[in-house]
């Protein structure tokens, strides 16, 4: 075991931390002259977030969509179908998750994450039954059905 005591140690940091001040800490660019951060203003007053929120929406809508799906979709041109239309949802997902990455909408990316977990789920649910991961095996043709 080691000899030091770490309490103390951690201590005598928090101690050091404390007596250093915030824009010690975190310096802003002293070159940066005032055009340049009076347009970084106005270009984050004039940027909103309702573009974000609407790509999430449409991705969100999309992934309900799918539970409702009108076609047979256990082989062949409808099982293409369905995983074409998952693999919209992912993309949608994935879609929403940069701009709501862009735009710093924390709630709106944490539920395009999900969106993006959620398409993988309906993927996965039947691709691996088909490839021999499952118990039941699943043919990608209906002709041996």
């Amino acid at each position: 075991m080691s000899e030091r005591n770490w309490d103390k140690e951690l201590a005598k940091i928090d101690k050091q931390l404390e007596s250093v001040s915030d824009s010690q800490l975190f310096p802003e660019k002293k070159d940066a002259s005032p055009g340049q951060k009076a347009e970084v203003a106005a270009v984050r007053a004039t940027t909103s977030s309702w573009p974000a929120i609407l790509r999430l929406t449409l991705s969100v809508a999309l992934g309900v969509g799918i539970l409702f799906w009108p076609y047979a979709n256990r082989c062949g041109f409808g099982l293409a179908g369905y995983l074409f239309g998952v693999t919209a949802v992912l993309a949608s997902g994935v879609w929403s998750a940069l701009w709501t990455w862009r735009h710093r909408t924390g709630r709106a990316h944490a539920l395009s994450i999900l969106l993006i977990v959620w398409g993988l789920v309906l993927g996965t649910m039947e691709v691996l039954p088909r490839v021999g991961y499952a118990k039941l095996p699943l043919t990608w043709s209906c002709t041996g059905n």
